[in-house]
C-alpha cells in the first residue's frame, strides 16, 4: 500500500491505517528509537507512542513524506524518553552521538541559544546541501537515524574505519561551516 493509501485510512478513520503503517514503517521506526535509546522494550513504547500519535494528528496534517514525517516523530519521543531517563544512565546510543557532535554543535545554556537553533538548523541543513550524496546519507544516518557506523559500514561495504575518518572529517567540516556562519560553538 503507499503513502497516499495510508494518510487516506487515517482521514477516513479506518483502524487498518495503524496495522498498514506497522506493516510498511515498523521496522524503521523501532530501528530508529533504539538506535537512541538501545532498549528493546522503550523502543517498542515509542513505536506505539508513534502510531498514537499519528492517529491523533492525521487528520488535520496530512504529511508530505510519510516516513520521514514518522522518523522525526519517533525519533522525537525517544529523544524525550531518553532525557526522562538520563538521570539513570540507562542509555548509552544517544550519549555516544552527542560526544561525537558536542564539538560541532553548541550547547544549550541559556533561553538566547534556545532560540538560535532554528538558525542552527537551518545552517546545518545548509552544509548538508553543500555534501555529496553519499556524505550526506552517511551523516544522516548516523546522526539523524542513530545508527552505528559498523553497520553503516557493512550496509555500504565501506571499510569501518575509513568511514569513521570520513565521519570525523564531515564533522570538523560542520563546525568549520558554523563557524564561518557565526555560530558560536
Amino acid at each position: 500500500m503507499n503513502d497516499k493509501d495510508i494518510i487516506a485510512l487515517f482521514w477516513a478513520r479506518d483502524e487498518r491505517a495503524i496495522s498498514e503503517t506497522a506493516g510498511k514503517y515498523g521496522k524503521f521506526c523501532h530501528s530508529v528509537a533504539y538506535n537512541i535509546l538501545y532498549v528493546n522494550e522503550d523502543a517498542e513504547e515509542c513505536v506505539n507512542d508513534t502510531y498514537n500519535k499519528a492517529w491523533n494528528v492525521i487528520p488535520p496534517q496530512k504529511p508530505d513524506h510519510l516516513r520521514a514525517w514518522l522518523g522525526k516523530i519517533v525519533r522525537n519521543i525517544a529523544i524525550n524518553l531518553w532525557n526522562r531517563n538520563h538521570t539513570q544512565k540507562r542509555y548509552t546510543g544517544m550519549e555516544t552521538l552527542l560526544s561525537e557532535l558536542e564539538d560541532c554543535i553548541p550547547a544549550k545554556e541559556n533561553v538566547e541559544s534556545e532560540i538560535d537553533d532554528m538558525e542552527l538548523g537551518k545552517a546545518i541543513s545548509r552544509w548538508l546541501g553543500t555534501l555529496p550524496d553519499e556524505d550526506r546519507v552517511f551523516f544522516i544516518l548516523r546522526y539523524w537515524n542513530g545508527i552505528q557506523l559498523k553497520d553503516i559500514a557493512f550496509k555500504y561495504g565501506k571499510d569501518p574505519d575509513k568511514l569513521a575518518q570520513k565521519m570525523f572529517r564531515l564533522r570538523k567540516s560542520l563546525k568549520a561551516a558554523l563557524e564561518k556562519e557565526d555560530i558560536c560553538l
